[in-house]
């Protein structure tokens, strides 16, 4: 076995400091470059990547570094490179049976009639992957030597980098059947035909280099995918037995992050495999368990999850008390891929000195991971000056104003304050309030967010753009929204929210407790990236957020303008947020917060609210002994944000990506009037769970998938409709896109909203025939 570095990073942010492989990506998708320039844009970014963290202090030739970059998702990589792609895209593939990056981009966002696959949230993360589907038909072959060239160009360059890839068991306990399986299939069942071309890749892989591959097995460590602890366990047992076995592969690093390995670390232990990663900031200092003694097990003791600095001395003590497990070496990391958190907090010009200094982005963990690995090498004496550093700026954040604010924490709350007048009394108000038609149209509340939208408010922040001239923009943005919603015939309509830069963010930046950066990115999916705001202190509402800009809108139109706002649990989701005391207690803040702004927006005369909590789902703990309380507070907040709403007011609320069918009791206790959520590309597969449920508030499934360009034709999305209508009653049905249209363009977002229009039209005409 070739030596395993002391410390090391289980991957690195792939999108660049300034974002360089969306603009890339991006302009290579609208034919603005080539297929060369798009992979001359790739391997500077991965050079750069490499170089940096090299300066950082990882090794150069002890694979320390992680060759963990992706052109889009790291879960569609591994099902590319095995071959397991739907049959509607096989015609993609080359003669000699490989997928090419063209052909793995049109995969994942559709094309025509072809459907792109399904998204959801990689575990209790805001980054999405692409649903792989598999089933009997599936022929799993060595489609894609990507990442086999990337070592190969990493060792051109003078490096000896770890390979990344989502392992065997996490690959298909992710996947969903595809449409050819017969009911009942299960995608784990085919482990045993994958595998050989694991071994194949991982021979090809140590020819060219590579001396450690990282496999990273996270369902490991869940217990709310489709199949159970007991059956993962024995998946993995059954692939690392093969792939382990294997005359020629490098050596095997098995990383379980996001939540605690539990008795899957007497799997691992026993497996001819040479080290395990296991998740330290989620999980805690496991007991021993036979077969250590020949493993380096690899303490995630640095959070790759959130951004504060932390408690470095503290990580240490895990790192020596996983040393008394008795495996061959202790070696230190991240908990996670650095993937969630932004490149370099010594990029941010414009944050507070003092919050900059709680804070530790990519490049400050791996600088904290470097100082462990030589803290297990020298000793603890060695790296003391670090610690203490670390600990004192753990006090001076603990101290510091505004973190603890008494006028925040003095607000009382009542049992009442949770909690509005029943369902069927504010059903009968709304209907005598709103007068809405069968089957209301709307959307989700953004529009796109043109190029000129992004000139106007990057010369609005540079002082180019007055605030009088800026507003005046803005208005002539809204007007033409509204405009187009009126002539398309929507019944509800949004005012498009072309003053927001991120639903989040927006918030964070008028609300006390956030702040907010300048070069923050994370990736989110694909080419997407947002900048997740900053929650570090005690949260209140200095005046109205909103209140103006619904007022506007509402004026234009003598139809319904929606108020638009961000949930409390989804602004935690998509925020860094504080991590010194209960989620719960934070998330309370924010919704008495969105509270004060709904009786403003009520007293403003807008009767239909959104709070929007595309994130419910995501923060879900990965174990089921978690969720209860989970459950708890997220529901509480959103309840406690608005149940002052009166009867007469109409309180929707948004979930994306939200697998309706797992929380569904929790999405009856939000208790919201109207609730939209993705359905399109499970083409409309969440109504049955609906139905099933007797779930009997409003409900918007979504008919068009705006995470894919394709437009959807009015054939298609009538038979949506007609599924919907033909499982739920019609009195609760709205129609509505999947999500918001911000990153859509003009052009398909009219076409597809003209397309609903005209299929609920006929879905309409025959309620009313059979009525």
């Amino acid at each position: 076995m070739t030596a395993f570095p002391q410390g090391t990073i289980l991957g690195y942010p792939r999108i660049g400091r300034r974002r360089e492989l969306k603009k890339a990506v991006e302009a290579f998708w609208a034919g603005r470059s080539d297929l060369v320039a798009l992979e001359q844009t790739a391997a500077d970014l991965r050079a750069a990547s490499r170089e940096r963290l090299a300066s950082l202090g990882l090794g150069r030739t002890d694979s320390a570094i992680p060759e963990s970059f992706s052109y889009y998702d790291q879960v569609h990589d591994a099902a590319v490179t095995v071959g397991a792609i739907p049959t509607r895209f096989d015609n993609l593939r080359e003669t000699d049976g490989s997928i090419g990056l063209p052909a793995y981009f049109t995969i994942a966002r559709g094309e025509g009639e072809r459907a792109a696959l399904e998204m959801t949230k990689w575990f209790d993360s805001n980054y999405h992957y692409l649903v792989p589907e598999i089933g009997p038909e599936t022929t799993f072959s060595l489609s894609s030597d990507r990442v086999v060239r990337q070592v190969e160009e990493a060792v051109a360059a003078g490096f000896v980098t770890r390979p990344v890839i989502v392992g065997p068991v996490t690959l298909l306990a992710l996947a969903k059947a595809s449409d050819a399986a017969p009911e009942g299939f299960d995608p784990l069942s085919r482990l045993d035909d994958l595998v050989p071309v694991y071994v194949e890749l991982l021979a090809r892989l140590r020819a060219a280099g590579a001396e450690w591959v990282q496999l990273d097995e996270p369902a490991l460590v869940s217990e709310s995918l489709p199949a159970s602890a007991e059956q993962l366990a024995d998946a993995a047992a059954r692939a690392l037995a093969v792939i382990g076995g294997a005359a020629s592969r490098p050596s095997i690093l098995v990383a379980a992050p996001y939540a605690a390995l539990d008795a899957s670390l007497a799997v691992l232990a026993a497996a001819p495999i040479e080290a395990i990663a296991i998740d330290l900031v989620r999980g805690s200092v496991p007991a021993a368990v036979e077969g250590l003694a020949d493993k380096v097990l690899v303490g995630g003791v640095i959070d790759g999850h959130n951004i504060w600095r932390g408690d470095l001395a503290g990580a240490f003590d895990k790192l020596e008390a996983l040393g008394a497990l008795g495996a061959a070496q202790v070696a230190a990391s991240t908990s996670t891929s650095l993937l969630h958190v932004p490149h370099d907090v010594t990029d941010e010009s414009k944050l507070d000195e003092r919050l900059a200094s709680w804070l530790a982005f990519a490049d400050q963990k791996v600088e904290q991971v470097v100082a462990l690995a030589r803290g297990l090498g020298s000793g603890r004496q060695a790296i003391q000056a670090e610690l203490d550093a670390a600990s004192a700026a753990l006090a001076d954040r603990s101290n510091a104003p505004g973190v603890r604010d008494g006028a925040v924490r003095s607000r009382e709350l009542a049992d009442g304050d949770f909690s509005r007048v029943s369902y069927a009394e504010r059903e009968a108000a709304q209907a005598e309030a709103l007068g809405l038609p069968a089957l209301p149209l709307t959307t989700i509340g953004s529009f796109p967010q043109t190029g000129d939208i992004r000139r106007a408010r990057a010369q609005y922040i540079r002082g180019e753009l007055s605030q009088d001239d800026y507003d005046t923009f803005l208005r002539r943005e809204v007007d033409t929204v509204v405009e187009l919603q009126e002539d398309l015939g929507l019944d509800v309509l949004v005012h498009g929210e072309p003053e927001r830069n991120d639903m989040v963010q927006y918030f964070a930046e008028n609300l006390s407790g956030f702040s907010v950066t300048e070069n923050g990115w994370v990736q989110s999916y694909g080419s997407r990236a947002t900048r997740p705001s900053i929650l570090w202190g005690d949260v209140s509402r200095p005046a109205p957020i909103t209140v103006g800009w619904s007022v506007y809108a509402q004026s234009k139109t003598a139809k319904h303008m929606k108020g638009m706002l961000t949930g409390p649990v989804t602004i935690l989701a998509w925020s860094f947020v504080r991590d010194d005391q209960p989620l719960g207690e934070t998330a309370n803040q924010v919704a008495l917060a969105l509270r004060d702004e709904i009786t403003d927006l009520e007293a403003a005369g807008i009767a239909i609210i959104q709070v929007d909590e595309p994130a419910l789902r995501e923060l879900l703990p990965l174990k089921k002994s978690d969720q209860a309380a989970y459950l708890n507070w997220s529901v509480n907040s959103f309840r406690l944000a608005t149940g002052g709403a009166a009867a007469a007011t109409q309180v929707h609320t948004h979930l994306c990506y939200s697998e309706f069918g797992v929380v569904i009791d929790a999405i009856r206790a939000l208790d919201a009037d109207v609730t939209s959520i993705e359905a399109a590309r499970s083409r409309m597969g969440v109504v049955t769970d609906i139905a099933e449920v007797g779930f009997d508030h409003g409900i918007g499934p979504g008919v068009y998938d705006i995470h894919s360009p394709r437009v959807p034709t009015v054939d298609e999305i009538e038979s949506l409709l007609r599924r919907a209508v033909d499982e739920l009653p019609t009195r609760q049905l709205w129609i509505n896109p999947d999500c918001g249209l911000k990153t859509r363009g003009y052009d398909e977002t009219t076409e597809s909203l003209r397309n609903i229009v005209e299929a609920t039209r006929r879905v309409r005409e025959d309620i009313s025939v059979t009525a």
